[in-house]
């Protein structure tokens, strides 16, 4: 703080005695301090520009610099780790248990050996069995496939350098977009699994798949665009832009989404390997390790633990506002995510299906989906150890974005546990002679 002084009248071209650059005069410690009752305050600034040999292109390579990559590659070689762990679990319950079991089952050759058959062979008769609310099922399977191929499309895209973070909501935009030409495969899968579990009303299981999901998503933001509109903040989302997106909803992703369920419906169904017994078998009472609340919660873990550091830099970059454009680790990191839940899937469900219970529809959903509720509360552990967030509504926004988050997490994750089991039913079941 400077009293500057200057010669004559002020006007435009008036020149500080106190600091003037044409005559070198810089502002020293020793200049008297700008009094505040004074009426009259002069704000000085100084502009320099310096050539760059940067070019245009790379200006934003300063601000893209990640310092931490060794964090990165820590977390990549953490989840290969827990990747290892289960895939030589899954090749030992195929190459020796399994293998060994559908030798066993095929080698038996009287009928009293045949009558005594034992462990996942003795509930062939109905492990095909439709399940309860098996339309709500196959509505969750399509919403699955359609986040599916929206993520793999954008990711693809942000890897070859196509969503570049100084495009500001571009990623955002090529996601909304994707979201709504991928209907197209939500209708198909929805009404494939639909036709298979002998649905009869495709056309209410269509509207279902169209809607639920993006309603519920839509209330929740909603609500939250509500609450910054009390605000009077300039954050808020515009009513133009809120009923744009209605528009894309039912003008663009609903009929897409009929039309793939047409397409599905119109196949011819795949035939189960095995056939389902009119009288469904009792299910036996089963250990406390193997209850469906346990093994989901367990089966929830690894999934979670092979992409947590990762989400630890996702969530940085959206709250901190900081850049993420390491979409290389990203791909690899959702590869493994894929796969973890596609294995940990697998062998609990063949534990399951060991035990006689045949139930697998559902907790092969819930038992990847689990892991949404994991970063759930790794979202709330980070909300009250990184951010200082005091205002209500603030806090308001954070857990009610992080919801949506988590929901769609439970929604891909489930729908990659579902196919890998739905997958490894069949070929299991395929494989043994049953008269």
């Amino acid at each position: 703080s400077v009293k500057h002084e200057y010669e004559g009248e002020w006007n435009t071209k008036t020149r500080l005695t106190t600091c003037d650059p044409h005559a070198k005069r810089a502002v020293t410690s020793s200049e008297s301090p700008q009094e505040v009752e004074e009426k009259e305050i002069i704000f000085t600034y100084d502009v320099e520009f310096q050539e760059s040999d940067i070019k245009w292109a790379s200006r934003w390579d300063t601000y893209l610099l990640m310092a931490d990559d060794q964090i990165h590659w820590f977390s990549i070689v953490n989840s290969l780790m827990i990747v290892l762990f289960l895939s030589a679990m899954v090749a030992m319950i195929m190459l020796r248990t399994l293998y060994r079991d559908i030798s066993k089952y095929n080698q038996l050759e009287t009928q009293e050996e045949a009558q005594e058959e034992t462990g996942w062979k003795l509930v062939h008769g109905d492990v095909f069995r439709p399940p309860t609310n098996f339309d709500l099922l196959c509505v969750y399977v399509g919403t699955g496939v359609q986040f599916f191929g929206m993520i793999l499309v954008t990711m693809i895209f942000a890897l070859l350098g196509f969503l570049s973070p100084s495009n500001r909501g571009g990623l955002m935009t090529a996601m909304l977009l994707l979201w709504v030409f991928m209907g197209l495969f939500a209708g198909y899968s929805s009404a494939r699994l639909y036709k298979m579990f002998k649905g009869a009303n495709w056309k209410s299981i269509t509207l279902k798949t169209a809607i639920k999901f993006p309603a519920t998503v839509f209330a929740i933001f909603f609500v939250l665009n509500a609450l910054i509109w009390g605000q009077k903040s300039s954050g808020a989302v515009p009513f133009g832009t809120m009923f744009a997106l209605v528009l894309l909803w039912f003008g663009i992703s609903v009929p897409l989404v009929f039309v793939g369920s047409y397409i599905g419906f119109k196949k011819p169904v795949k035939e189960d390997p095995v056939k389902t017994n009119k009288i469904p078998r009792q299910v036996p009472d089963q250990p406390w390790y193997l209850h469906p609340a346990f093994s989901i919660l367990i089966g929830g873990i690894l999934p979670f633990g092979a992409v947590f550091i990762e989400l630890f830099f996702i969530l940085t970059s959206i709250w901190l506002h900081q850049f993420y454009y390491i979409f290389g680790f990203l791909f690899i990191v959702f590869i493994i995510l894929v796969v973890t839940c596609a294995e940990i899937t697998v062998v609990l469900c063949y534990f399951q299906l060991c035990s006689e219970d045949y139930q697998w529809w559902w907790r092969s959903y819930l038992t990847s989906g689990s892991s949404a509720l994991y970063l759930f509360l790794y979202a709330a552990f980070y909300f009250f150890t990184k951010l200082e967030i005091t205002k209500l509504v603030s806090g308001m926004l954070y857990f009610g974005y992080m919801l949506i988050v988590s929901y769609a997490f439970f929604v891909l994750t489930g729908t990659i546990g579902f196919y890998a089991c739905f997958w490894f039913t069949r070929l299991i079941y395929s494989s043994v002679k049953i008269d």
